[in-house]
């Protein structure tokens, strides 16, 4: 199945939930919706499913107008983070309930409970009911009874949120080819670009209940239309700063001047943005390496245990570096932070993409 959203808008009391989205996602692909809370992924995804009608627009299933079918009628399963299941029935039942309401074979439904149960690590807790599992087991219950549906849209939202780090990340792996491999039409919806970039794909950026971009989920990444895309793909945030181009010179927020070094260098007098994801900025560059130096002062220091997140404040700026190795910098120590001019991004006063960094050198 394809589907195609053409000009989706959805208002409730006059606060708009979705704005103008054109959207085409096909048979077997792994589609992302990526955004902040509030950007508009649920809201999407329930009018995609059929729970809500849309304001204005349409919706097109293999190129018919679905627009006003129900959920009831339409080949859709569907996954929140808050997990549903039936309480008077066994996991078992639960998983089997979409079969058994489709009249499948019971040797084929025994055969689809078991196999998704063992992909979910669910087989011991077969006879149980849901409130004897675990938070996290109830919500494995509810993507293998979405497993088993074999429905032609599959929704995800925020599905493994509640499951511990080691299995999330097993099934980050295993979801996409699952559904891939059934033909679905898979899409996930997640805060975090980390996930995007795990599962993927095509990833649409979601922004105020507007779509800001779409495309495959590495191109996204890297070459994003716009300021609000890099934003909503960078994690820690993107760092950002104003700058003015003048001759060879750029003027920073502070009043300070720096050469336009790099691709500063070729743009037109002006007023501009530049973006830095963290791991771009350079707490040690290269003695080889041309940088923009700012000095700060260190708020904090987060170490993971093989990276650190150094957040620094100059002047009304707060930036974070992400460098690798275990880095005890006191709250309050001065730091000069460096500017690779290569790893730029660079936006236009309305926000769109002048220059992005080198794909061939830096991620």
């Amino acid at each position: 199945m394809s589907l195609s959203l053409q000009g989706i808008s959805l208002e409730y009391g006059g606060e708009h939930h979705l704005r103008s989205i054109d959207l085409s996602l096909e048979r077997g692909t792994v589609n992302v919706l990526l955004g902040p809370t509030r950007a508009g992924k649920t809201s999407l995804m329930r009018v995609m499913a059929g729970l809500d009608r849309p304001t204005a627009g349409r919706i097109l299933a293999d190129g018919r107008d679905v627009t006003g079918v129900p959920v009831g009628r339409r080949s859709v399963a569907m996954v929140y983070q808050q997990f549903i299941n039936y309480p008077s029935l066994s996991v078992y039942e639960n998983i089997a309930s979409p079969m058994r309401v489709q009249k499948v074979d019971p040797r084929e439904i025994d055969r689809r409970v078991r196999e998704a149960a063992a992909m979910l690590r669910l087989e011991a807790h077969l006879e149980k009911t849901p409130l004897q599992l675990s938070g996290g087991q109830q919500q494995r219950c509810a993507i293998a009874r979405a497993v088993v549906r074999g429905a032609d849209l599959v929704l995800l939202d925020e599905p493994l949120a509640n499951l511990d780090y080691k299995l999330r990340e097993e099934l980050r792996e295993e979801l996409p080819r699952i559904f891939a491999e059934t033909g679905a039409i898979f899409v996930y919806a997640t805060t975090e670009p980390a996930e995007a970039l795990f599962l993927g794909g095509n990833t649409a950026c979601l922004g105020e209940g507007r779509l800001i971009q779409f495309g495959p989920t590495a191109q996204v990444y890297r070459r994003p239309a716009s300021l609000a895309s890099a934003q909503t793909f960078s994690d820690p945030p993107l760092n950002v700063m104003t700058i003015t181009k003048r001759g060879d010179a750029i003027r920073l927020p502070s009043g300070a001047s720096a050469s336009a070094l790099g691709a500063l260098a070729s743009l037109a007098d002006g007023d501009y943005a530049i973006g830095l994801r963290a791991h771009d900025l350079l707490l040690a560059p290269s003695p080889k390496t041309e940088t923009i130096e700012l000095v700060g002062t260190v708020d904090v220091t987060e170490i993971t245990g093989s990276e650190s997140y150094v957040h620094v404040h100059a002047g009304r700026l707060r930036w974070v570096a992400l460098t690798a190795g275990v880095h005890e910098i006191a709250p309050g120590a001065p730091i000069a932070v460096h500017i690779d001019p290569a790893r730029l991004f660079v936006f236009a006063t309305d926000g769109r993409v002048i220059v992005t960094p080198d794909a061939t050198r830096f991620s």
